[in-house]
């Protein structure tokens, strides 16, 4: 039976739906997981120095393909555990993190879809400002170990200064450094990412 790595930098619970996506998308083209395919999930919950041990261990197992999604990290790991199992993607800017060559010709052993969130962070900004509408400050939430979650942020602030909006940018690359960002943060919050 085939075997399928999946690898996230994420926890599980929040990502139920992508997860049942996938296996509704796997079902639609005849694998059905547990009676034909097998598929071996690996959730690092935030602890990204985890992910090079992860990808290793699916290499080590021999499936016949890993696919990525989240964020960065859980990409360049995979990438770096094999050049020869097909890895999927599933990124915002794999060109931007050397993933791929070209959308045109991913190369290598890669391919996939790109969300191309960053091309909506400005919108994002302005749906923010819509639904609080007199906010004086907006606090953004970024994930300083993912560089798709700087990209945002990058876009977001120069998007922010364009229309002479006040951003107030705080970092959290783990679970416990949700509160400390948190501290302060003024009503409106835009997470990047």
């Amino acid at each position: 039976m085939p075997v399928i790595g999946f690898l996230n930098s994420e926890s599980p619970g929040p990502l139920a739906q992508l997860v049942s996506a996938f296996q509704r998308g796997l079902n639609e083209t005849g694998y059905v997981e547990g009676k034909n395919v097998i598929i071996e999930y690996r959730w690092a919950r935030g602890r990204y120095d985890r992910l090079r041990e992860m990808a290793a261990d699916l290499v080590g197992r021999r499936v016949a393909v890993i696919v990525t999604t989240g964020a960065s990290p859980s990409l360049l790991a995979a990438r770096r555990a094999t050049r020869e199992i097909p890895t999927v993607l599933i990124s915002g800017e794999p060109m931007q993190d050397g993933i791929v060559v070209s959308f045109n010709r991913p190369g290598r052993n890669a391919t996939g879809v790109s969300l191309f969130a960053d091309a909506l962070s400005a919108k994002r900004l302005d749906l923010v400002r819509e639904l609080i509408p007199n906010a004086a400050v907006i606090a953004l939430l970024v994930d300083p170990n993912s560089r798709e979650s700087m990209i945002e942020s990058s876009e977001v602030q120069e998007a922010a200064q364009a229309i002479g909006q006040r951003i107030i940018v705080s970092k959290a690359g783990s679970e416990l450094d949700l509160v400390p960002a948190f501290t302060g943060t003024p009503a409106a919050l835009l997470i990047a990412g």
